[in-house]
C-alpha cells in the first residue's frame, strides 16, 4: 500500500478488502504542515494594491482574487491576485469594463468565472452619488474579460452587505441592506445560460432569520448556513440553516448545549465564515465593542461549537472586521479588514485545517443500541413489566445506580445456579475476571441477565438508555406537549439514577421548548412530579409581561388546579426575590470519561472475553469490541470461540503490548494519542479490524511524520523492523547515522537485536566517505 505525499493526514475512503495489501508500509515523507497553524504570508504591497476592507476574496485553482472594497478614503474596483504556491502578489489581467468601485458587494466562483453582485457605490470622499446596486458582473479567469449580465424581468432590490453563495448551478442572494431597511428576502439566478437567465424570488418557509446585514453565509452538507450579523432588532448569535431543496429555514438551537460545553461565539457582525469538510469556521468581526481573534468551529454533524486552539508556532492575526476569507485545498486564507483604530489592513494569513476523519465513538455505540446485537441484560420495567434489552458493559460504565442493580441481579442469578447445581456455581464466570491468570477461561455462553426496575416506564427508560450509549437525547419537537412531558419523565429518572449530565440536558431541553401553548401543561406536570426547578421556570415564564395576559385567557388556565392558579396570581402580584447561586453546576461525566475509567479498571468485573497477546491475557468486553470493530462483530456473531479467548494480531504481525493498549484506548474511548512507535504497529489496524473510518490511521501517519526524534528513534527502528515498514526503517537509519554521537549514548542501543546493530553499522559504513576513511586510516 502506498500513500501519496500530503500536507495533512489523509481522509481516504475505506476498503476493508485490502487487508492483505498492508504488509509493506510506504509513507513517502514529504512537506507536512502543522495542523491548526496560522501563518502570516507576504502582505500586499501598496504598489500592487491598497490596504482595504469591505472587499471580497474568492479562490480559483491555486490563487486568491481580491476585488473592490475601500481604503478608508475611496471605493476600489481593482482586481488583485495572490498565488498561494509562490506567495506572490500581482494585479490580475483584466479587459472590458469592470464593475464601478464598490464595497459590501458579494463575489462567488462558478465554473471558470467570478460573479460580482450588488454592493454600495459612489464617491465616499465627497459623499456624492452614493447608492446600492443590483447589477451582476462576470469575470472570466482564462481571458480576464469583464462583462455585465443584462437580465430581463424582475430584479432583486438593490442592496449591500448581503450574503451570496453558489449551489446547484445557481447564484443565491440573501438579505442585506437596501439603504433604508435591512432585508431577509432571497433571490436566485441560474448561471448556466446567460441568454436565458432570469432572477426568481424564493418563497421561504420555516424559521426565517430576521432581516439582517453584515453576516457571512457558507454551504455545507447541501445546506446554507447564516451566522449572526446586524438585524433590525438586535445583533444575535443565532445559527440558521437553509435547505435548498425544500426552501426551509431552521434555527439551530443552542439552548440544548450542555453547561460546561463550549458556547457559540459571541454575537457579532463583519465576520467571516467558511465551510471545510463537516465544519464551519467563524473568524473575527465586531463583538460587543471588541475585535476578538479566536477561531470558532461548528461541527455540522454533532451540532457543537468549539474554539480552535492554534498550534504553538502560530502567527495569529489580530482581531478585525470586514475582512474576507476563502478556502484553497486544506487551508483558509484571510485578507485585509479593518483593525484597531479604523486602520485598513493589507495582510494575508493562512490557517491549516485538520483533515482528520471524525471520531465515530458516539455513532458506533449508538448503532449497538439501535441494532440490539450481543445484548446480555434485559430490563423489566414498571407495573406492566415491559422489557428493554441492553448491554451490561455500556450500562455499568455509565450509571452507578444501574450498575448496583445489575450486580444484585447477577448475585441472585448465581445463587439460583448454585442451588440448581447442588451447591456448585460457575466459578469461572463468577470470578468476574477480577484477577484473570494466564490460561483461565471465560464461558462464551452466559445466560441473559434479568433486572427488574419498578421505578421506570419503558418509553422514558429507552430515552435514558439512548443517552447512556451516545451522550445525547433527541431534541423535542417545538411546541409538542407530549414530547416535552416525555423528557420530564426522563428528567425524573435522571434524578433517581443520579445522572447529572442527563439532568442538565433534560432541564435545558425542556426550558428551550416551553412556549405559550404548552407552558401550563409543563407547569402542571412539573408540580405533579415535584420537579421544582422546572416548575419555577414555568411560573416565571407565565408571569412575564408579554406572556401573562395571553396565558390566563386560555382554556387550559380555566382547568388548572386551584393551588397553581393561586400561585401564578400571587407571583404576578409579588415576584419572589431572585436567588443566585455561585455553586458550580455538576455536569457529570461524559461517555469518553466513563469509557476511559472503565478500560482502566472500572469494568474489570464485567469482562466477558479474553484477548491473548503473545499468550498474555487481557480481559475485555464483547459488546464494546463489536460496536467499534467489524472484525470483532463478525467473529462474535458467527465464529465465537468456545473458550472465550481471542488471539490478537494485525495481519501476521503481533503488536507490542504498549501498542495494543493504545489500540484498546482507541476502541473504548476514541483516544488517538500514543508514542510514535505505537503508530507503526497500528497503521494497518483500521483496515484489519474494520474500524468505522481511518481516523486512527490518519493520526498514526501524522504522528510518525512529525515526531521521530533522536530520543525515540531506536524504539521506532525496532517497530519499523518488526512491521516491515521499510521506508520508515530507512528514515530511522538516516537519523541514526547523522546523529550517531547522540544516539550512541542512548541506553536502548545496547538492547537492540544483533541484526539491527548490523544494519546500523552497515548504514554508517555506507555514509562514511573515502576521504573520512583515509583520515581514519592515517590515525591508526
Amino acid at each position: 500500500m502506498s500513500l501519496k505525499s500530503t500536507k495533512v493526514a489523509p481522509s481516504v475512503d475505506f476498503d476493508h478488502s485490502c487487508s492483505d495489501s498492508v504488509e509493506y508500509l510506504t509513507l513517502n515523507f514529504g512537506p507536512f504542515e502543522t495542523v491548526h497553524r496560522w501563518r502570516r504570508l507576504p502582505p500586499c504591497d501598496e504598489f500592487v494594491g491598497a490596504r482595504r476592507s469591505k472587499h471580497t476574496v474568492v479562490a480559483y485553482k491555486d490563487a486568491i482574487y481580491v476585488f473592490g472594497g475601500d481604503n478608508g478614503k475611496n471605493m476600489l474596483n481593482d482586481l488583485l491576485r495572490f498565488d498561494v504556491k509562490d506567495c506572490s502578489w500581482c494585479r490580475a489581467f483584466t479587459t472590458g469594463i469592470p464593475p464601478a468601485p464598490r464595497y459590501h458587494h458579494s463575489a462567488v466562483v462558478y465554473g471558470s468565472s467570478m460573479f460580482v453582485f450588488g454592493g454600495y457605490t459612489g464617491d465616499i470622499y465627497s459623499n456624492s452619488n452614493l447608492k446600492n446596486k443590483n447589477d451582476l458582473f462576470e469575470y472570466k479567469f482564462a481571458t480576464g474579460q469583464w462583462t455585465e449580465w443584462k437580465v430581463e424581468g424582475s430584479l432583486p432590490v438593490a442592496r449591500s452587505a448581503h450574503g451570496a453563495t453558489v449551489y446547484n448551478d445557481k447564484l443565491w442572494i440573501f438579505a442585506g441592506y437596501d439603504g433604508n431597511a435591512r432585508l431577509n428576502d432571497m433571490w436566485t439566478i441560474s448561471l448556466q445560460d446567460r441568454d436565458h437567465a432570469c432572477w426568481e424570488e424564493i418563497d421561504q418557509s420555516g424559521e426565517i432569520p430576521p432581516s439582517c446585514c453584515n453576516f457571512p453565509v457558507a454551504v455545507c452538507r447541501d445546506k446554507m448556513f447564516v451566522f449572526s450579523g446586524q438585524s433590525g432588532a438586535k445583533i444575535t448569535n443565532n445559527l440558521f440553516q437553509f435547505e435548498f431543496k425544500g426552501h426551509m429555514w431552521t434555527r439551530i438551537p443552542t439552548e440544548h448545549l450542555l453547561r460546561g460545553s463550549p458556547p457559540p461565539p459571541q454575537r457579532r457582525y463583519g465576520h467571516t465564515m467558511v465551510a471545510f469538510d463537516r465544519h464551519l469556521y467563524v473568524f473575527g468581526g465586531a463583538a460587543d465593542n471588541t475585535l476578538p481573534n479566536e477561531l470558532h468551529c461548528y461541527d455540522v454533524d454533532s451540532q457543537t461549537w468549539e474554539v480552535i486552539q492554534p498550534s504553538l508556532d502560530s502567527e495569529m492575526p489580530s482581531g478585525r472586521l470586514f475582512h474576507a476569507a476563502a478556502v484553497i485545498h486544506d487551508a483558509m486564507y484571510i485578507f485585509g479588514g479593518t483593525v484597531d483604530n479604523n486602520v485598513r489592513s493589507g495582510e494575508m494569513y493562512r490557517f491549516q485545517f485538520s483533515c482528520y476523519p471524525k471520531c465515530t465513538l458516539h455513532e458506533d455505540y449508538g448503532k449497538l443500541w439501535e441494532n440490539r446485537q450481543f445484548c446480555d441484560v434485559e430490563f423489566i420495567l414498571g407495573e406492566r413489566e415491559e422489557r428493554v434489552l441492553g448491554h451490561i458493559a455500556i450500562v455499568t460504565a455509565r450509571c452507578q445506580w444501574l450498575r448496583k442493580k445489575i450486580l444484585q441481579a447477577r448475585d441472585r442469578q448465581r445463587q439460583k445456579t448454585k442451588q440448581e447445581n447442588g451447591g456448585e456455581g460457575d466459578e469461572g464466570a463468577a470470578a468476574g475476571a477480577r484477577d484473570i491468570p494466564s490460561g483461565s477461561r471465560l464461558s462464551s455462553r452466559q445466560p441473559q441477565l434479568e433486572v427488574s426496575i419498578r421505578e421506570a416506564e419503558a418509553q422514558p427508560f429507552e430515552v435514558l438508555m439512548q443517552f447512556l450509549y451516545t451522550d445525547k437525547i433527541q431534541y423535542p419537537r417545538r411546541g409538542h406537549v407530549q414530547d416535552v412531558l416525555l423528557i420530564m419523565d426522563v428528567y425524573k429518572l435522571a434524578l433517581s439514577f443520579k445522572l447529572s449530565r442527563l439532568e442538565q440536558l433534560c432541564v435545558q431541553y425542556i426550558e428551550a421548548s416551553v412556549d405559550l401553548q404548552n407552558v401550563l401543561s409543563v407547569c402542571e406536570n412539573a408540580d405533579k412530579l415535584q420537579l421544582d426547578q422546572l416548575k419555577e421556570h414555568c411560573l416565571n415564564f407565565v408571569v412575564k409581561e408579554s406572556h401573562y395576559n395571553q396565558v390566563i385567557m386560555t382554556k387550559e388556565f380555566e382547568h388548572l388546579s386551584t393551588p397553581l392558579i393561586v400561585e401564578i396570581v400571587r407571583r404576578k402580584q409579588q415576584p419572589p426575590p431572585r436567588l443566585y447561586s455561585d455553586q458550580p453546576v455538576d455536569i457529570g461525566t461524559s461517555l469518553v470519561q466513563d469509557m476511559k475509567a472503565y478500560l482502566e479498571g472500572g469494568g474489570l468485573e464485567f469482562c466477558d472475553i479474553i484477548l491473548l497477546l503473545d499468550g498474555h491475557p487481557r480481559p475485555a468486553h464483547k459488546a464494546i469490541l463489536a460496536a467499534r470493530s467489524s472484525y470483532f462483530e463478525a467473529m462474535f456473531r458467527s465464529f465465537m470461540p468456545e473458550d472465550g479467548q481471542v488471539n490478537i494480531s494485525i495481519g501476521e504481525m503481533v503488536p507490542s503490548k504498549q501498542a495494543f493498549e493504545s489500540m484498546l484506548r482507541y476502541i473504548y474511548y476514541g483516544d488517538v494519542n500514543m508514542p510514535p512507535e505505537d503508530s507503526l504497529y497500528l497503521f494497518a489496524a483500521p483496515y484489519y479490524y474494520g474500524f468505522s473510518n481511518n481516523r486512527l490511521q490518519a493520526y498514526c501517519k501524522q504522528n510518525l511524520e512529525m515526531n521521530v526524534t533522536v530520543e525515540n528513534v531506536l524504539q521506532i527502528l525496532e517497530a519499523a523492523d518488526k512491521t516491515q515498514a521499510l521506508d520508515m526503517k530507512k528514515h530511522c537509519l538516516h537519523i541514526i547515522v547523522h546523529q550517531f554521537i547522540k544516539v550512541s549514548k542512548l541506553p536502548n542501543l545496547r538492547s537492540l537485536s544483533q541484526l539491527l546493530l548490523l544494519d546500523i553499522i552497515e548504514s554508517l559504513a555506507t555514509h562514511i566517505s573515502d576521504k573520512q576513511c583515509a583520515e581514519m586510516g592515517s590515525d591508526i
